[in-house]
């Protein structure tokens, strides 16, 4: 029998999900043709019993606490979104968020969703390459950010984004457009536009196993295909009344944003936030002191916590018993500790951000196993396939794929047809991911089939790595792998062939390091640099990253 069909009718139907007949039919994601973003969180919650709940808390720097309600939320975003139309910009448009774990990125999302434009998500992490990169890609013309952020940028912004005609700042200086007088101006006449279903919402760029990173669009559907999977690992208990959500995960990405911020206004719960930098000590005191109940935490983060053997004496009043996590493979001791000695729900999930929420758990209403990534979600065709996509027999190594018309799956990629094109293997879409399924029908993750590096929760492209050392004087080659690590899944290890007249060294070695990490983001620098007289080359004269990969693991197993 179909698991899920023993969900009475009122569940399924807030789930986005019907059953056929047959109680062993498929089950389907289903949404409306005008589902939006903004109608499936924030505009849910604007009658008189909940207009006035809290929305969003914010903790500065200095611990004042700041909290708006959803009506607040709601106003505050009419007004952005009137003073953006003013200055030109609506239905279509790129708009740029790269005003962090603040509560003008949840405003701002909110704002851009009633022009019917399309929110770019850039974190603060990228450094100026990366954002040079994604800010030209898409031609962005207006940006939000925040004067601290902006700073780097400030003196050669002319220079590295020639299309951008409007930067919108939080704390600006002298002559600059102040963002917040953009949230106090007034609305006048202005009518949102909300854009259907199908039509693009939101741009991610995300890091592959080859290039730059690749902007992915996504639509508004994303959010209602999403409905059913969030409610699972987030264990069926979203709306419950005293929840409180809060995740160190950046929103520019779908573990902040689409598993986080959108999914505690779907359940009409506050989201607390603040930007702080992560540490145990800091989530502890931060999750107790706001009483969080729900949380998205990458595994390394969750290793962090696990640092603390007794939590619960440490801080008595922490109220925190749900955790989902994704973006890595959790370790089958990392789930005891946070159910023995946590005392939470601890649901792991599988995915990407071109196609997500494709396999895993909910501990109501199917066991979980330790190590494994749980069952395929309802609505999905998850398969096991080998290199011609044939699919394997049970017990067998596979590459995880699924159908191409995937509910989650994206729009496409921005400006990139050639890489979509290599997403599709016949009728599936690719994940590159493999993993083993179980008689039972559980998943166990087992690696890459490709280049591409997963580290504390982080996808990161080998090949814009090799791109910025190469751009330092000292380096003639270089290749760049994943190199598997206990603590965060993988690091990044960088082979450097020097160009003469460099001596090899630690000093340089760590030169390096900050080249990259200045010039395009501290989580993509290499934690290890190894410096070589020559590389193996392929027939086709790149860097042969397979044989690197090979010679470490034989490292490893000495």
């Amino acid at each position: 029998m179909n698991v899920f069909s023993t969900l009475s009718d009122d569940v399924l139907q807030q789930l986005n999900l019907t059953l056929g007949n047959d109680v062993n039919s498929d089950v389907q994601i289903t949404w409306p043709d005008d589902a939006n973003i903004f109608h499936m969180t924030l505009g849910k919650h604007l009658d008189e019993n909940s207009r006035h709940r809290t929305a969003i808390v914010y903790v500065d720097h200095d611990g004042k606490v700041e909290s708006q309600t959803f009506a607040q939320v709601d106003d505050v975003s009419t007004r952005l979104a009137a003073s953006l139309s003013r200055l030109g910009y609506g239905e279509g448009d790129f708009i740029g968020l790269h005003t962090g774990q603040h509560p003008d990125t949840a405003v701002a999302h909110m704002a851009v969703c009633k022009l019917g434009a399309v929110a770019v998500t850039l974190s603060q992490l990228y450094g100026p390459q990366t954002l040079q990169h994604a800010l030209n890609d898409c031609g962005l013309k207006v940006l939000l950010t925040a004067n601290d952020a902006w700073q780097p940028l400030r003196q050669n912004a002319s220079d590295f984004f020639p299309h951008l005609k409007h930067v919108l700042l939080r704390n600006p200086l002298s002559g600059e457009i102040d963002l917040a007088q953009s949230f106090a101006a007034d609305a006048g006449d202005f009518t949102p536009q909300f854009g259907g279903a199908d039509d693009a919402a939101l741009l991610m760029y995300t890091s592959g196993s080859t290039g730059k990173p690749k902007g992915i669009l996504h639509a508004h559907r994303i959010l209602a295909a999403y409905t059913p999977s969030i409610n699972l690992f987030f264990n069926l208990s979203m709306d419950d009344d005293d929840a409180v959500y809060w995740s160190p995960s950046d929103w520019a990405w779908v573990g902040g944003l689409l598993d986080m911020l959108f999914p505690a206004w779907m359940a009409g719960r506050a989201i607390a936030t603040s930007e702080e930098r992560f540490s145990a000590e800091q989530a502890y005191n931060f999750m107790q002191t706001q009483g969080v109940t729900h949380t998205f935490l990458a595994p390394t983060a969750i290793k962090r916590l696990a640092q603390h053997t007794s939590p619960k004496e440490e801080y008595p009043d922490l109220k925190l018993r749900v955790i989902c996590t994704g973006g890595e493979a959790l370790a089958s001791e990392t789930l005891t500790w946070a159910e023995n000695s946590l005392g939470v729900v601890c649901n792991e999930f599988y995915g990407m951000t071109e196609v997500n929420h494709l396999i895993g758990n909910c501990s109501t209403l199917y066991p979980r196993k330790p190590g494994s990534m749980g069952k395929s979600y309802p609505g999905h065709v998850v398969k096991l396939v080998d290199a011609d996509g044939i699919e394997v027999a049970d017990n067998e190594p596979g590459e995880i794929v699924t159908l191409n018309d995937s509910p989650t799956r994206y729009l496409g990629y921005f400006n990139n047809k050639d890489k979509e094109n290599e997403m599709r293997l016949g009728p599936y879409l690719r994940t590159h991911d493999l993993a083993v399924r179980d008689s039972e029908g559980y998943f166990w993750y087992k690696g890459r089939s490709d280049d591409l590096i997963k580290s504390s929760g982080f996808r990161i492209g080998p090949a814009e790595i090799e791109e910025s050392l190469l751009a330092h004087p000292a380096v003639a080659d270089a290749g760049v792998i994943g190199k598997p690590d206990k603590d965060r899944g993988s690091i990044v290890k960088a082979f450097v062939k020097l160009a003469s007249n460099y001596q090899a060294g630690d000093t340089l070695a760590d030169e390096l390091k900050l080249h990259v990490r200045e010039q395009l983001a501290g989580y993509k620098a290499p934690r290890e640099i190894e410096f070589v007289e020559e590389f193996e080359m392929t027939s086709s004269g790149k860097i042969n990253r397979r044989s690197l990969r090979d010679a470490e693991q034989l490292k490893s197993d000495v």
